[in-house]
């Protein structure tokens, strides 16, 4: 060393020629935030962090992608919701209400207006024919709507309509097309309604109250409220729903007349009066869009699964590569807590960084989804929220911190005693605390990004048993394979690929169940794709009936089948109708105080549409107890008025049928879909018929053939019949069907990409190994084609038990789903374990070839070289 002469002080002892040496200036170690980031960006730029980055980023772009568009659109629906009711706030009843709840308003300086919805006949005049046809009557007062938009049109082929005035003048009828071609009217003829005739002006086009009630498919007939009494049809026994509509640009007072209103029903505790919500308002909108957002919810879960199982391996691997490089920092003297702030500071940037650019992807992506789902609210969406910004950063971080981070972090605590031995300072599994908390941590994450518990539950705690099992059960094939394959009668490679799977059991455990994981959340992706969709369109399929005609009598039976068959309606449903009210159960007379919910209330002061059926409808699967054919006494009901009334399987009901009791005993429950487009009653009778003296009429519910004049025709034979058009709703309801596949297809794509990225990195994982196990056996003499059929029987073997198992596991949590989340029934097909089986091994064998290519490539001399420093 050369010296260097110093005037100054020094604490180094003199040499042999008395010139002191100074010390050298301590020289600070780097912080963690310096050695972190400079192992970021060599890491980076070295592509090591590629699988990782890739995994989150997929992750977070699916779940975001679908958290903008929910958040987006759960706003939508509450900014949309006043106008889909008419109003801020909405007073149902079916009476009058008193007027002090107009009175509170107007004090408030909110607008109000009333209007009246009923059923009632309408019918042309006798120099028009004289058809008659059943409508939904609605009477609306000044300033109808509050909210909203109506659209009407002088044009009866005009379907757009033009806004103007909400109330028709006197003695005016606005009218939905449909009732113009049902009684062959045109616009400017009259139209009677009661006792009062009305002149046909304009066409409803857009009706932004309109409701989803079964009356809502009747053609709408709308007029001034003050020529309601002309009519002479309100009586004592009509069934009319009453509207007070409050509504104003004063938030406060908005939501102290909502307080008021609540709180004097609760007080006078007024039955028949409630305030009206979107969910009961529009139930039919809001459960079409909650499926939605669960079909894509579950997508964007199962590609967060799976980029945990890709980072997990991803993570592992850089740890095992970067043992040697630790070891020899831990020579050169740097601290273990360095070491680990310094990885902590790495892998969390890099966490960050991969979710933040997932956020960018699915603020991108989710507008797909509001191009494809968007108009069923027939309105511009709101811009969304920072909450799915948060929930994707803290999914990104998460991913990094539970998945990434544990193996990562042994690198620390390498000995340096491995720049010398490499059989020391290997990476040892990550302790139970660990995984433990993070893995709960994650699945809270998914929890709270599922918007559904259940089907959070489902999907998480499907997935965490599943490890479980795919653990246990990959031990068991290995100790079997072991047994069974014999040195001395198997043939040479199937001999040798035994042995790459049985030296290491721990890893090959750890192999099959992540490849078994992320092929368990590729095959629910598949069946989510074809089963699921498919058992949701059969529950509404293209075919489903469009016309429900009622009051058809006894003796026209005959005739009206006839009638159908020979217009080419050969498929139909068909129940005797009978009208009943429950008086007793148990023996006990039924009143209303007794149940607590409004809607048992409501139910046990209504009349039931009975019917009777010897065979037990195909569309109504039984849920308990038996369906026996001519059973005396026996009565099956629906399981939801069930579990609204409280009733049980073996309870007495006494029903009250034209002046007559009749007790029966409940010995069946049924599952109803009542949107399944199908005849469906709460009771059923399971008998071929009925005492004599029980009056009924018949139901129908049919598709109507693509005829002109079908329908009229049809009343014209039968007048005194009503005839339902639902073709509008069916038609909704498929179009939804069509931009939900769409939807859940365009995310299918981000899952796949992340099944992909495991199916690589679970493959990959072993590239180390199989290189130096085929160096050994090359530099001994096997040659490369028998090592390629020892390569491809492993991954084969390997692929196909986990393609057996995931497909197994898939079925199991499929069919969860589809019973407890989306509520329809899921026909398990055969060939799912067989053809998950054969795509595993397809699956598997494909990313072995991509992954593991080179290994046979790679000279003996240089794989043993490496292994050896």
């Amino acid at each position: 060393m050369r010296a260097i002469a110093s005037s100054e002080p020094s604490e180094a002892s003199p040499g042999r020629t008395g010139v002191t040496i100074p010390t050298p200036p301590a020289v600070d170690p780097p912080s963690a935030w310096a050695l972190g980031w400079r192992a970021l960006w060599r890491d980076w730029r070295a592509g090591e962090l590629t699988v990782l980055v890739a995994a989150i980023a997929l992750a977070v772009a699916a779940l975001t992608a679908v958290g903008f568009f929910a958040d987006r659109l759960q706003a939508g629906l509450q900014r949309d919701a006043r106008q889909l009711l008419g109003g801020d706030v909405v007073l149902r009843s079916d009476h009058p209400l008193p007027p002090e709840y107009e009175r509170q308003a107007r004090a408030l300086g909110l607008a109000v207006t009333r209007h009246l919805t009923f059923p009632t006949m309408a019918r042309a005049d006798d120099a028009d024919g004289g058809e008659s046809r059943l409508v939904s009557l609605k009477a609306v007062a000044d300033g109808y709507p509050l909210r909203g938009e109506l659209r009407t049109s002088a044009d009866p082929d005009d379907r757009i309509g033009q806004p103007g005035p909400g109330v028709p003048a006197p003695a005016e009828a606005w009218v939905d097309a449909a009732l113009l071609e049902a009684l062959g009217l045109r616009l400017g003829q009259p139209l009677w309604l009661g006792e009062r005739v009305f002149r046909l002006t304009r066409v409803v086009t857009l009706e932004p109250d309109r409701g989803a009630g079964f009356l809502s498919f009747a053609p709408r007939v709308l007029i001034a409220e003050s020529d309601l009494a002309a009519t002479g049809l309100v009586q004592p026994a009509s069934r009319i729903q009453y509207r007070l509509v409050v509504a104003g640009d004063d938030a406060a007072a908005v939501r102290q007349f909502d307080t008021w209103a609540k709180a004097r029903l609760d007080a006078t505790g007024e039955r028949g009066a409630q305030i009206e919500s979107f969910e009961s308002g529009r139930p039919e909108l809001q459960q079409t869009l909650q499926r939605a957002e669960q079909f894509l919810s579950l997508v964007a879960l199962l590609a967060a699964l799976l980029a945990a199982v890709a980072v997990a391996v991803a993570a592992r691997q850089y740890a095992l590569r970067h043992l040697d490089d630790c070891a020899l920092l831990r020579v050169l003297g740097l601290a273990q807590g360095t070491m680990a702030r310094a990885y902590t500071v790495a892998f969390g940037l890099a966490g960050l960084a991969a979710a933040g650019l997932g956020v960018a992807i699915g603020f991108g992506v989710h507008f797909a989804f509001v191009w494809w789902l968007s108009g069923l609210l027939q309105s511009s969406l709101p811009a969304p929220g920072w909450a799915p910004v948060g929930l994707g950063l803290g999914v990104g971080v998460a991913l990094m911190a539970t998945f990434g981070l544990p193996p990562v972090l042994q690198l620390a605590r390498v000995p340096p005693l491995r720049v010398i031995r490499r059989d020391v300072g290997g990476l040892q599994p990550a302790t139970l605390a660990v995984l433990g908390g993070g893995a709960l941590g994650f699945a809270l994450l998914l929890l709270a990004a599922s918007r559904d518990l259940t089907l959070g539950a489902i999907a998480v705690g499907g997935f965490a048993l599943a490890v479980g099992v795919f653990a246990a059960v990959a031990w068991g094939a290995l100790w079997v394979l072991r047994a069974l394959v014999r040195e001395t009668h198997a043939p040479r490679w199937l001999v040798l690929a035994t042995r790459q799977l049985t030296a290491r059991p721990a890893y090959a455990v750890v192999q099959v169940a992540s490849l078994a994981v992320g092929l368990l959340a590729l095959v629910l992706l598949v069946l989510l794709r074809t089963d699921l969709i498919d058992s949701w369109r059969r529950a509404t399929p293209p075919d489903a009936p469009n016309r429900f005609v009622i009051n058809i009598q006894p003796d026209q039976a005959d005739p009206f089948r006839a009638h159908l068959q020979t217009h080419g309606v050969a498929r139909y449903d068909w129940y005797p109708m009978v009208r009943g009210r429950l008086v007793a159960i148990n023996g006990q007379a039924v009143r209303p105080e007794q149940f607590r919910g409004e809607r048992a209330q409501r139910l046990v002061e209504r009349e039931f549409n009975l019917s009777y059926s010897r065979a037990q409808p195909a569309h109504n699967p039984l849920v308990g107890g038996r369906w026996q054919p001519d059973e005396a006494g026996a009565i099956s009901i629906e399981s939801g008025l069930a579990d609204t009334l409280g009733l049980r399987l073996g309870d007495r009901l006494t029903f009250d049928i034209a002046g007559v009791p009749h007790e029966v005993r409940i010995t069946s429950l049924r599952k109803v879909d009542w949107a399944s487009m199908h005849v469906n009653f709460f009771a059923l009778f399971p008998v071929q018929s009925m005492p004599p003296e029980v009056p009924y009429t018949y139901i129908a519910a049919f598709r109507a053939p693509q005829q002109p004049g079908f329908d009229r025709a049809l009343l014209q034979r039968f007048p005194n019949v009503t005839n339902v058009d639902t073709g509008a709703a069916v038609a909704q309801v498929q179009r939804v069907l069509d931009q939900v596949s769409r939807a859940v297809e365009f995310l299918f794509g981000f899952s796949l990409a992340a099944g992909v990225v495991v199916l690589l990195a679970t493959v990959g994982a072993t590239r180390a190994e199989r290189e130096r196990d085929y160096a050994v056996l090359r530099a001994l003499g096997a040659q490369s084609g028998l090592l390629r059929r020892v390569q491809r029987a492993e991954l084969l073997g390997v692929g196909a038990l986990a393609g057996a198992l995931a497909s197994a596991v898939a079925v199991v949590v499929g069919w969860a789903l589809a019973r407890w989340v989306f509520d329809f029934d899921w026909r398990v097909s055969a060939w799912v374990p067989l053809a998950g089986t054969l795509a595993g091994a397809a699956l598997a064998l494909l990313a072995g070839w991509w992954t593991l290519r080179s290994v046979l490539r790679t000279p003996v001399v240089q794989t043993l070289r490496r292994a050896a420093q």
